[in-house]
């Protein structure tokens, strides 16, 4: 593995010359933020050396350098999902990348289903804290110390200091933000009445297919991690709408300026 991630590493070294140390994952919906990147360079997937390809719709697929509210940063226009195939190690390789590149905070976004009976379709959630429900751990099988320790502590999976900044811009710009925990689950079926019922009683606030694995990667590699999701549909025993993937969409890009707003201010401030 640590060949690959060298090899990957070096291939980027080789195309950017400002090397940035913030790394943003894009999630379903959301992967116009950009647009609001200059001085882009994009890297389609399949030119980068043992890089998958996304194949899911709203994805498109491309590594973007550029600044993000004048700070140097590289955009994931897509990522990876083990629902489609790929193994852990797979879904969470451009984070080693990302580290092996010198990227020291990562900002994680998705589009996620709420059972938070407070929470409105069209809310960004802050993520506080993730229950991990996915059947394999990126971190399973041998450990290399280079890349982290072998029993990484997640005491703190999302920095404290950068979700309360984001309360504070969220504040200034006047957008409405709610916290809550991320439940992460394999997919690709949406939750039945009753699992969502379960994941709000054991703690829950959102539920989707996606962010855990990155963030156990990053964290093992000491990165500072804040995350964001857009509730976009809701569920419960008491919700009898049937979610789609094409309205997950457009609820996620209605969503998409508030969303914006904060990303661009606070990596900005970070």
């Amino acid at each position: 593995m640590l060949t690959k991630i060298n090899q990957t590493a070096d291939y980027l070294r080789s195309r950017v010359e400002d090397m940035p140390r913030t790394a943003i994952i894009l999630g379903t919906g959301l992967g116009a933020l950009v647009d609001h990147i200059d001085d882009k360079l994009y890297i389609p997937y399949s030119e980068i050396p043992n890089f998958p390809v996304s194949t899911v719709e709203g994805h498109s697929g491309n590594l973007i350098f550029g600044r993000l509210g004048g700070k140097r940063v590289i955009a994931m226009q897509g990522r990876f999902h083990y629902y489609e195939g790929y193994d852990m190690k797979q879904v969470t390789f451009p984070v080693r990348v990302f580290k092996a590149l010198g990227v020291d905070t990562l900002f994680v976004s998705n589009a996620a289903g709420g059972m938070n009976k407070d929470f409105r379709v069209g809310d960004v959630m802050v993520i506080t804290d993730h229950i991990n429900l996915f059947p394999e751990n990126p971190l399973r099988g041998r450990n290399y110390s280079e890349l982290g320790p072998r029993f990484p502590a997640m005491t703190e999976p999302y920095d404290h200091a950068l979700i309360a900044e984001a309360d504070r811009v969220a504040a200034e710009l006047g957008i409405r933000l709610v916290h809550g925990v991320y439940v992460g689950t394999p997919g690709p079926t949406f939750e039945t009445p009753a699992e969502y019922e379960y994941f709000r009683i054991i703690g829950g606030d959102a539920v989707g297919m996606s962010t855990v694995p990155e963030v156990i990667v990053a964290r093992h590699a000491s990165m500072r991690v804040f995350g964001v999701s857009v509730i976009t549909d809701l569920g419960g025993k008491d919700i009898t709408e049937v979610p789609t993937h094409e309205e997950v969409q457009r609820a996620a890009e209605k969503a998409q300026p508030n969303v914006v707003a904060v990303m661009r201010e606070l990596v900005k401030r970070s």
